[in-house]
């Protein structure tokens, strides 16, 4: 007897137990979009030293690059200590140079640079990049071919 009455209290608690976090799941699946590579954060940083040959400078930059799983690209980098004259998003493994794949437009604070609207990989670009091959940097007119630098991070 005893048995049945503990087996009768103990189903109920399991069945809200169970109900409780399956409604979890829910709400940490709205939170993630599973149609991009990055999730949140910054996944670039920039440093002179970065850059190919490395430039001594006290400037510095962050921010979030998304590349979404059909090709198309968003976000953003912050700019601190350089005036920046154009910045790009490059084809190229650390320590090398490569061309341009995207620009970027500066904004009205002059310090931050997003991705245009509606902007593309090619393939060759979208390969590069899940490979870690594509990088940021922002030019400057003391140091034309770049001042700062940083790989994205897929």
């Amino acid at each position: 007897m005893k048995v049945s009455i503990m087996f009768r209290a103990v189903i109920p608690a399991a069945v809200v137990s169970t109900a409780l976090v399956l409604s979890g799941c829910e709400t940490m699946s709205s939170a993630w979009d599973s149609t991009k590579s990055v999730f949140s954060g910054d996944n670039v940083t920039l440093s002179g030293a970065e850059q190919n040959p490395p430039v001594t400078t006290s400037a510095s930059g962050s921010g979030t690059i998304t590349v979404n799983d059909d090709k198309s690209v968003s976000g953003s980098i912050k700019t601190t200590g350089v005036a920046g004259t154009a910045a790009h998003i490059h084809m190229a493994p650390k320590g090398s140079n490569g061309p341009v794949a995207v620009g970027l437009t500066k904004g009205s604070d002059g310090n931050t640079w997003s991705v245009p609207a509606g902007a593309k990989l090619t393939d060759a670009q979208y390969a590069a990049y899940k490979a870690g091959n594509l990088y940021v940097n922002v030019h400057s007119a003391a140091n034309k071919g770049g001042e700062i630098r940083g790989q994205l991070k897929p």
